[in-house]
């Protein structure tokens, strides 16, 4: 999410970083079946259990547990009716401006900065979402591994950008330089072939990240797939947001915006990890 206004470049770079670590992104063409797995975490939105902080026990907090926003709105902390509001079991993360002409949005992670919430080691984690319209838009669904002492990591299951309504990138990273190394990232474009089904209807959009291998998913159907990196064998926690931004402009970006969530689930494998 830090460098998505370069995100080309980044995939360029990341391809040539896969090659010397010998991780292939492949196509592959199948279906997920969920009944080999079992559902660890539930989120259907029926109601928001947030804080801002975790300042007390809560499901989820309002910010990135290392307080670092990103793009051209900030995150707002919970209030009535804004930034998060739920209706018929689906959550709605508005981005508007206030009173001052400043962007203001929402973000939700389910761990807070002690490390505390839920995250899990390997699995399939979905959202269903429908997508807002418009240029400047940059909604996500993404994880991050819980332990940044070493190196931080990142899969981006879905990163849109309202400008291009047709398609969506999928990425990972792993983030050294701030312990001196050097960072890795690889990325994906999906295609779609109805130019506003992104943002007309919801789909689900996944990542089931396995030992051996992590595959992307659309609407439950392999898009991308990849060699595993070890940096993934870690506890992951899932965070949603509408950012704005990305580097594009936001002088025509719809005010207000909003993101339709209508559920994050997060599933494990009932082979104990023995599979992919």
């Amino acid at each position: 999410m830090r460098v998505a206004a370069v995100l080309g470049i980044i995939i360029v770079f990341g391809i040539l970083a896969d090659a010397l670590l010998g991780i292939r992104p492949t196509m592959a063409q199948k279906q997920l079946d969920l009944s080999e797995y079992d559902l660890t975490f539930r989120e259907d939105f029926d109601q928001l259990d947030v804080s801002a902080w975790g300042e007390r026990p809560s499901r989820w907090i309002a910010h990135t547990p290392w307080n670092g926003d990103f793009g051209d709105a900030r995150f707002a902390d919970p209030q009535e009716g804004f930034p998060f509001t739920t209706k018929d079991g689906i959550l709605q993360i508005e981005a508007k401006k206030d009173e001052e002409g400043v962007w203001r949005s929402g973000l939700l992670a389910s761990t807070n900065p002690k490390g505390e919430g839920f995250s899990q080691r390997f699995g399939y984690f979905e959202a269903r979402m429908k997508l807002p319209p418009g240029k400047g838009v940059w909604p996500a669904f993404w994880l991050i591994g819980v332990d940044r002492s070493q190196y931080t990591a990142e899969i981006d299951v879905i990163e849109y950008y309202g400008r291009v309504p047709w398609e969506f990138s999928s990425g990972y990273h792993i983030w050294r330089q701030s312990h001196g190394g050097e960072d890795t990232s690889g990325g994906h474009w999906t295609t779609v072939e109805d130019n506003g089904m992104l943002n007309n209807a919801f789909h689900t959009y996944g990542v089931d990240v396995g030992p051996k291998t992590t595959t992307f998913y659309l609407d439950r159907k392999a898009i991308w797939s990849f060699k595993t990196p070890a940096e993934f064998d870690m506890p992951l926690y899932p965070l949603v947001n509408l950012a704005l931004g990305a580097g594009w402009p936001i002088d025509e970006t719809p005010d207000p915006s909003i993101l339709e969530v209508d559920y994050i689930h997060v599933y494990q494998r009932k082979d104990n990890h023995h599979g992919d």
